[in-house]
């Protein structure tokens, strides 16, 4: 091998290297959006890498305000700065702008708290809340980020979307509680079952005694590429609620899909 073949050699593994590392890093951030906070310990688990390497990204994500560690634990959670980039994008999505008055119509309706989410990998993007008028706001409680098969909007988007669902199959499934949906088996039926009724709904599944219904919104090829939810406490939020819950929720997210404004992309929304 010439020296000049040798050193493209040496660039080429160090750029593969590099990539390598970028990817871990973005699957440690990952990993704290799915969790309140993480210690170094269970993300090097959880990425299959040394502690040290998962410290050193850990190190080079706080200097940069992407991540910080909490005092009394010693654990990490996500920073200020990925909340203030979340908002940036939330502020330049076309679909929230245009969902929004309709969201505040439902919680009119409905007086409980209401999302519009779309589905980011495994996972859902909650890209708009607005709170519930009662005092006890069990929603602010919950995550901008929650995988799929956890959330009644997850299920809204997969049941209606083949891609969404392998995604979430692949993910695997997390338990948090135990109605949490625990096998491919049990989120297959769950999605069959979705289809059937046009709405999805989670009850206990994420947090005890939080519940919510969701209903897809369709792209024009009949694609679900986003969903809008209503979620409360479970005395609000479920058995004979549920119905007319639904249908308050499919009839929003009928009026976002009809706007003749909005369009989607092949990967997803503007």
């Amino acid at each position: 091998m010439t020296e000049h073949a040798g050193r493209d050699s040496s660039r080429a593994e160090t750029g593969v290297n590099g990539v390598r590392s970028l990817a871990t890093a973005l699957d440690l951030l990952d990993c704290l959006a799915a969790e309140p906070e993480l210690g170094v310990a269970e993300l090097s688990r959880r990425l299959g890498i040394a502690k040290s390497t998962a410290h050193r990204i850990l190190t080079t994500f706080c200097a940069k305000g992407y991540v910080q560690q909490v005092p009394e634990t010693k654990c990490y959670r996500l920073g200020i700065r990925m909340h203030e980039l979340g908002e940036v994008v939330a502020g330049r999505n076309q679909l929230r702008g245009l969902a929004l008055p309709l969201l505040e119509s439902l919680r009119a309706q409905t007086g409980e708290t209401v999302h519009l989410a779309v589905p980011e990998g495994g996972q859902m993007f909650y890209i708009e809340r607005l709170e519930s008028y009662h005092g006890l706001r069990f929603s602010s409680r919950v995550a901008r980020v929650r995988p799929i098969h956890l959330t009644s909007s997850g299920k809204a988007v997969a049941a209606f979307n083949p891609a969404v669902a392998e995604a979430a199959i692949a993910q695997g499934f997390e338990r948090r509680t135990p109605r949490t949906i625990r096998t491919a088996e049990q989120f297959l039926r769950c999605l069959a079952e979705t289809r059937r009724r046009g709405y999805a709904y989670s009850i206990e599944e994420d947090e005890p005694g939080l519940a919510s219904v969701a209903a897809p919104v369709f792209d024009r090829t009949r694609i679900a590429r986003a969903a809008i939810s209503v979620a409360g406490p479970v005395t609000r939020v479920s058995g004979e609620h549920i119905a007319p819950m639904a249908r308050r929720v499919q009839a929003a997210a009928s009026q976002l899909m009809s706007t003749e404004s909005m369009w989607w992309s092949g990967s997803g929304y503007r």
